[in-house]
């Protein structure tokens, strides 16, 4: 990736002038929720165009969707919860956002509208995932600054649906054999299914900037180009949501787990640059020729440094995100670590000249997107405001830097430091530090009683 920033997207038509050109038969209503999905329902097109014709139009949901773990398990007590009564959340559509679904993912008349959780006065919910990341937004363009991102993501391909998953015992079939990583030699059943996402996402208006198999059988990764924050985290649960309908369509499934095998570790990898509101500035772009970074990149680096390690929970959301940084050189780092095109470090820094950038590569791919920015660019805020300095850059394998802070290493100590150290709120809010815990407990009361199948196996004639 360059890290130069594209221009600003053009707005598209809105969902009125979708609906009057003809051919839309169903307008789905979507919302981000706190695991990163694309939640909603499908409206009957010339209904909701009659209500429209009346006068602005709203909506409303469960509240619930902002406050479930991975597996929509209701929580007791909470913001939305049985002690709550599970009230509902306002929705407002952002009507001049619309875009047509691609028909070859089965969605053929289908539009797409997105909506924003409020509160009962109109404003922005402060729970939602959205206004998390739009906070962090706000912050900076109060600085002058606006970031820029790009999204590279890897997701897991396996033979056949979840039922044949569940009857395998949970024994994953990968659609590939082996290390195929950068290979051009892609199994026909594979290129089939590669082909038809391209061509999906290429419907949608979706541009990648790059698709190749993996190290892991059955791994994938794509590259998606430099643009504003929020188009890329919308367009990633597009992406995910048409990758998942074309493996159906092909007999497989893709599946963005951080760890769906033993040994395999999937990251969403966060290529972060800033520029100025006004002008072309590329603020991390080096000053001179030995330089990494400009002292505003080396701050923003100080700040990622600090923040990573007590913000898991925001980039880290389930159990099985920790499986990832289980086995040392895997490509998942384990410490808060920088450096110079280093895969082995939590903050790589790449890219020539006005596009030099940092990659963070934490998050897995389980991860939601817009709570995963929302996490680096409150770091990158944090040193800037702060004019924190860095330690020495990495210069090997930063895997064997006992000195450096590591990364938690499962989700109740993510938790505990979450919630227990002084930047997190001061950052995101109490409220939200608070509720995101709460919704991550709600993940490891779900795990806690059970035993896997590798307890059994192990223990099976042993003790």
């Amino acid at each position: 990736m360059s890290g130069r920033a594209r221009d600003a997207e053009v707005p598209g038509p809105g969902l009125v002038e979708l609906i009057d050109r003809g051919g839309v038969e169903s307008v789905v209503v979507a919302v981000v929720d706190v695991q990163g999905r694309m939640k909603g329902k499908a409206l009957d097109a010339g209904v909701l165009r009659s209500r429209l014709a009346r006068g602005p139009v709203s909506g409303e949901m469960c509240g619930y969707l902002l406050g479930t773990d991975l597996g929509m398990t209701p929580a007791r007590s909470g913001v939305w919860s049985w002690e709550s009564g599970f009230g509902d959340v306002g929705l407002a559509l952002e009507l001049e956002r619309a875009r047509l679904l691609p028909g070859a993912a089965g969605t053929a008349g289908t539009a797409l509208v997105w909506a924003r959780p409020v509160q009962a006065d109109g404003r922005p919910h402060p729970l939602s995932p959205v206004t998390i990341l739009d906070r962090q937004l706000a912050a900076l363009a109060g600085a002058g600054l606006v970031p820029m991102v790009g999204l590279e993501t890897e997701f897991v391909l396996v033979e056949g649906a979840e039922r044949d998953a569940e009857r395998d015992g949970w024994r994953l079939r990968p659609a590939t054999i082996g290390n195929l990583d950068y290979a051009l030699d892609v199994p026909a059943p594979v290129a089939a299914f590669l082909r038809e996402l391209r061509q999906v996402l290429a419907g949608a208006g979706i541009p990648v900037e790059s698709l190749k198999l993996e190290g892991a059988p059955g791994q994938v990764e794509v590259a998606f180009p430099y643009g504003p924050v929020e188009t890329a985290c919308e367009q990633h649960l597009l992406f995910k949501h048409a990758a998942r309908a074309v493996a159906w369509r092909h007999g497989m499934s893709a599946l963005f787990m951080a760890s769906p095998v033993t040994g395999t570790g999937s990251g969403l990898h966060l290529h972060l640059s800033l520029h100025q509101v006004h002008g072309d500035g590329a603020v991390f772009a080096p000053d001179g020729e030995d330089a990494l970074l400009s002292e505003t990149g080396l701050r923003a680096v100080a700040g990622l440094l600090d923040v990573l390690p007590v913000t898991g929970p925001m980039w880290a959301p389930t159990v099985n995100s920790y499986r990832r940084f289980a086995v040392e050189h895997s490509f998942a780092p384990t410490r808060a670590t920088w450096g110079k095109d280093n895969r082995s470090c939590a903050v790589r820094v790449v890219g020539h000249g006005a596009g030099r950038h940092v990659e963070v590569r934490v998050p897995g791919a389980d991860a939601n997107p817009y709570l995963a920015v929302a996490a680096a660019l409150g770091g990158i805020r944090h040193g800037i405001d702060n004019g924190l300095t860095p330690p020495r850059p990495a210069s090997g394998d930063s895997y064997l830097d006992m000195k450096a802070w590591p990364l938690p290493r499962d989700l109740a100590q993510a938790v505990r430091e979450f919630e227990s150290d002084r930047l997190p709120p001061k950052l995101f809010g109490s409220a939200e530090v608070a509720h995101l815990a709460a919704v991550a407990r709600l993940e490891l009361a779900h795990h806690a009683p059970r035993v896997s199948a590798g307890e059994v196996a192990r223990g099976f004639s042993q003790s």
